[in-house]
């Protein structure tokens, strides 16, 4: 496949989390949605636009991943460069993310994360040492789209604290469940100790 221009970085017409899902059916491997859309899933209904989508493989299932969207175009992102990854390219070690084009529609539309861990065993990227069972941390909605649970999203979120992200903790800390809200308190105190939203929780 030969690249085209890279596209705006805002350039975004994502997928739905159906139509990711649909893809994407044909892959045995781990996977599950994450950012804002795994909150919504978990909710059960929309509570803001969405700009873009995610979703997490293992990093040694990510050629598994571009088989099923092969329709697309793959690029490596990190510190603010993107960067067209070739067809049979692993990304390099020190890239989480790629980005996914659509070159008949010159659109960007989803975000394939890349997670540490294994099938059974969840690993948060940021540190290593926090780690749980897969089946504790990934969630399912009644038609079928994994997603990862709140509190794993919302400890994500925290680091950059955004406006959309202050919007989704304040909507999701009402529902969560007492051990995921426990579980939560005790990882922002590991990763970011004195955070505004501790006092909340």
């Amino acid at each position: 496949m030969t690249p085209q221009k890279t596209l705006a970085h805002d350039a975004w017409s994502p997928f739905h989390p159906r139509e990711l899902a649909q893809r994407l059916a044909g892959v045995s491997r781990p996977w599950c949605i994450v950012g804002g859309w795994a909150l919504d899933l978990w909710h059960g209904h929309e509570t803001r636009e969405h700009e873009d989508i995610e979703f997490t493989v293992l990093r040694g299932d990510v050629s598994l991943f571009r088989q099923a969207l092969s329709d697309l175009e793959f690029y490596a992102t990190g510190s603010g460069m993107v960067d067209y990854l070739p067809d049979g390219q692993e990304p390099p070690a020190d890239i989480f993310q790629i980005w996914c084009q659509d070159p008949a529609a010159q659109r960007w539309r989803v975000d394939m994360m890349i997670e540490p861990g294994t099938p059974d065993m969840w690993v948060y990227k940021r540190d290593p040492g926090v780690t749980r069972p897969r089946a504790e941390m990934v969630a399912v909605t009644p038609d079928g789209l994994p997603y990862l649970k709140p509190a794993a999203i919302l400890l994500f979120k925290a680091k950059l604290a955004r406006d959309k992200d202050v919007a989704d903790f304040a909507n999701a800390v009402p529902k969560l469940e007492i051990a995921e809200r426990a579980w939560l308190k005790a990882m922002l105190e590991r990763a970011h100790p004195g955070h505004e939203w501790i006092g909340r929780l």
